[in-house]
Order: structure tokens, then sequence, then C-alpha cells
């Protein structure tokens, strides 16, 4: 199914895409879609009509309409781990009935969300308090999904935070825990431990470093904590009351769980109403989704750029750059979401992959990366496509005049990307300045952008609740496409576990009661070099 797409990609070769531009004057609209104030533009790509036409072809031959109903349906299309995949269910704020196993979730979903708006209801009210009064500060602990997510959108919107500080400590790296602790009170400061089991052994290690600070003043510490837990049997010996533990299905993923009781420190900190808009915003793009033609599907668009920059032209990175400051945690998150979700070798009938997976992830807000890493994409030998992400408006009226130069400059680079500059133009630049014969020729060149670099452009009207919900959902939706596409299964992540299998039997080799029979040579003498310079 794969033939017609690749000799639509190796057509596209040589193509210039601006001269896409030059032969179809209506291109910057058709290729391009919107949904609910959501523009994606991938004008700026070398995907033609052919291209397309081959790329939504790909897509359903693969089934991604069928896979998707059954992902919403709640079969279990997890299926090295026998599960259902619905974290949409926890947007779900219609209530619409979402069967597992023949039981409707929703209830569940729902009662946990009254549940958690009645705790922040009553935290931000004044009724909960801490020892020492009003909770002034929450640290939420936790790794992976359980942190990335609510400190982006706790970034993220920011404009709308009106409750407690909120503060998240992931590294097991004890300078972290001791860094976030340093400056909070803890009398007044609420500590949420994000763990389904109860066991991860980071967070447990850092939640244990928490107590023991709340400790040193709190005399019951245990009644300011809370849990995101599944794990009723643990909470309960930490001294949690049930009241302050939230759980959620195995049916959530870490990186997808942020729309639940993992969200729970955003909703502190910008209110339930705002984080029902946020969720709405999810669902939203989730009815899409589920409904748009593929031709104008946004997630569907996304993934098929996804594909075809990827696998059809080998292009193994793709950077996300938002021109939003308050975004800067977001090419993080779309790290794990992305990397854990298809960073994968094996299809899910456990045959090997006869093409590249998922991309390598990463990125910067702009402008800070024109002044780091834009040299490389601009003129580099690799072909790095490119995703921005940029607001009409901002939250600073006050700063319009830096609004505007930010989005200028957003749309600067992705024309730059696709335009560049030829020899002549640059030997025309260095004539101007003066220089003449070998000189100008050698400047000139340095001074050469190859272009014909693709992008695209996410926009939106101002980043809301709803419009970041949207963003999330969409790049969700994105993952899974692909992941249906290359035939593996986006909803597991066993690369993560050989690491920890590994970490917990290295503890005893560090502290040398034991001699590591088996290990390699490298790891037994850095272990050494540990001991011999101060490790306890």
């Amino acid at each position: 199914m794969w033939d017609d797409v690749m000799r639509a990609g190796a057509a596209a070769e040589d193509r210039s895409i601006i001269d896409l531009f030059a032969t179809d004057a209506d291109r910057a609209s058709g290729f391009a879609a919107e949904f609910d104030g959501l523009l994606l533009d991938y004008s700026k790509t070398s995907i033609d009509a052919a291209a397309r036409e081959a790329l939504l072809a790909l897509a359903d031959k693969a089934k991604v309409a069928e896979r998707r109903e059954a992902m919403f349906s709640g079969e279990k299309i997890n299926e090295t781990e026998g599960r259902a995949v619905l974290h949409t269910a926890l947007r779900n704020l219609s209530g619409s009935p979402v069967m597992v196993e023949g039981k409707d979730v929703m209830p569940g979903v729902l009662d946990t969300l009254a549940r958690m708006e009645a705790f922040a209801a009553d935290l931000r009210d004044g009724g909960f308090t801490g020892q020492g009064g009003a909770i002034t500060d929450v640290v939420n602990i936790g790794i992976g999904g359980s942190d990335l997510g609510p400190v982006m959108g706790y970034i993220a919107l920011s404009p709308y935070r009106d409750g407690p500080r909120c503060h998240y400590i992931a590294n097991v790296d004890g300078a972290h825990v001791a860094d976030v602790l340093a400056p909070l009170d803890p009398e007044t400061t609420l500590i949420i431990v994000a763990s389904k089991t109860f066991t991860t052994i980071e967070t447990m290690t850092n939640a244990r470093a928490a107590w023991a600070w709340m400790a040193e003043k709190v005399k019951t510490p245990g009644e300011q904590f809370a849990a995101l837990s599944s794990n009723p049997g643990e909470t309960t010996k930490w001294g949690i009351a049930p009241e302050r533990v939230f759980g959620f299905e195995d049916w959530v993923g870490g990186r997808y769980s942020m729309w639940g009781p993992i969200g729970l420190s955003l909703m502190l900190a910008i209110g339930p109403d705002d984080f029902r808009a946020f969720l709405q915003g999810a669902a939203d793009m989730d009815a899409h989704f589920r409904s748009a033609p593929f031709e104008r599907n946004l997630p569907v668009l996304l993934a098929l750029v996804g594909i075809w920059h990827n696998q059809v032209q080998g292009h193994a990175t793709r950077a996300v750059l938002p021109y939003e400051q308050r975004l800067r945690r977001l090419p993080a998150y779309l790290q794990q979401l992305e990397m854990e979700s298809n960073g994968k070798s094996v299809a899910m009938d456990g045959s090997a992959l006869d093409m590249q997976s998922g991309p390598i992830v990463w990125g910067e807000p702009g402008t800070n990366g024109q002044h780091a890493f834009y040299q490389l994409i601009h003129q580099g030998t690799r072909v790095v496509p490119c995703e921005f992400l940029v607001g009409a408006q901002g939250h600073e009226p006050e700063l319009a005049h830096q609004h505007e130069l930010l989005v200028a400059n957003c749309l600067a680079q992705s024309e730059a990307l696709l335009r560049g500059r030829s020899l002549d133009e640059a030997r025309a630049i260095m004539a101007a300045k003066g220089l003449t014969g070998d000189e100008l020729d050698r400047q000139a060149r340095h001074r050469v952008f190859p272009g014909n670099r693709p992008s695209i452009t996410i926009a939106y009207p101002l980043l809301t609740p709803g419009t970041l919900g949207r963003i999330v959902a969409l790049y969700e939706h994105r993952v899974f496409v692909e992941g249906v596409i290359l035939g593996i299964n986006s909803y597991d992540q066993w690369g993560v576990e050989l690491g920890k299998e590994l970490a917990l039997a290295l503890e005893p080799v560090l502290k040398g009661e034991d001699p590591g029979k088996g290990k390699d040579g490298s790891t037994l003498a850095l272990a050494g070099w540990m001991r011999a310079h101060g490790l306890s």
C-alpha cells in the first residue's frame, strides 16, 4: 500500500516548493485546513495534489477510520498490554456512554472530575487549609506524563492562573526536590504525589523527601498530601484521606493523562471552569477527528505530512517551534508523546518494521531558537521539517507591538526556509558592499540559503484553555494516525523498562555490596570510580 506514496515521493525529490505556488494560485488555501479557529497550513511542503491523494489513500488502506472507531469505542487496541485506550473519555463532558467490556465508564470518570472540582473549589476558597493557614503553594511530584503535561499546561495558561502557585518535581536528582522546596513554607504547602501504582521509584523517593521536609514543621504531614493514584492501600499508609485520592483506570496511559487526575495541579491553578474549557477544547477536536473527511481532518493531515517528511522523504527529525513563550514546554511534552508512543522497531504482530518509525522531536520557542540552532535549519546539510505555532493575539495588549514583531519573525522564518537566497542574490549583496573578485565570490557563498525546506504553520487567534486543549488533542491524534499507518502499537512503552531494571540491580554494586558479576567492564569501572570519589 506504500508503493504509490513512494512513487509520489520520488517524483518530488527535485521539486521546487515555491514553484508549486507559481503554478497554483490557490495553493495557500488549497493546502490548508481549519477547525474552530485552528488553522493548519501545510502549503510550504513538497506535497502536491497527486501526493496528497496517495497519502489519503494510504490512510484509507491502513484502516485509520476503523481503528479510530475501535479506540473511541473502548476496544483493546493496546494489544501488547490488553488494554483499551480511552484518554478521550476523560474529556467527554457530555457523558455519552463509553463502554469497556460491557460497562459504561463515564459515570466513574465524571464522578472523579466532580470530586476534583469540589476539592479545588474548597482549597481555592480557603476551606481546605494547611497547618499554617490557606494553601499558597502546591508541589506536584511525578515523572514522565505525570509531570510533563501539568508543567506544560501550567506555563501555557499562566494568564488564567488565579489560584495557588504550582511547582513541579520530577528528577530523582536530590537537587530538584531541594531547590523546589527550599523557598516554600511547609505549613501552607500541599504536596501532590502523582503515581498510578504509588510505587514509581523516582516519584516515591522524592515524595519521601518532601514528607521529611514537611514533617519538620507540620505535625501530621499526611493531611497536606494528596495522591493521584489507583492504589488506595498504599495511599492509606501515607495517611492520605480517601477524599484526597484521585484514581484513574489502566486505559489511561501516562503521557495521555493530563485530562484527568494528573491535571489536578492545573485545575487548582486556573480553577474548575477554565479546566473544563481546556477539556472541552480537546473534546471538540475529538469530535472533529471522528467526523471530518480525511482531506479536511486536521489530525489526519498533520499525520500524513509527518509520514511524508519522515518515512517518504527520509528526514529523521522534526522541529517544533512555538512562537509563543508560554508554549515553551510544548516541544518537551511532544517529545514524550511522539517518541515514547511511536519509537518502536516492531509491528503490532511482532515482526520487524521495514521502514523508519517515529521521528526525533525537538525544539524551542521563537525567537530564542533563531539565535541558537536556526543556523543549521537554514544552511546545514540536513533538512529539518519545521512546525511553527503562533497566535494572532497575545495576552498583553500594552505590548502589542512586540507581538507583531514576534509574528513577523515567525512568518519570516517559514518564508526564508521556503525561498532561500541564491548565489546570484548573495553576490549582488556583496557587490553592494563594495566587494569584488574572488573575495566577493567567497563571501557570497557563505550567504547562500538553499531554501526549498519544508515547514507547516499552526495558527490560532489566542492561546486560551480551549485552544490549548485543541492543540494537544490534535497532536495526540496525529500520533495515533501515524502509528496506525506504520502498523505499530503507540500505547505501550517497553523501551523504558530495561534501564529501570538495570538501575535497581546496580544499587548494591554502587554500595560495594555486590561484585556485579556479569556486568561489563565499563559499567564496573565507572561504579568503582564513583565509590572512590565519594559516592555514598
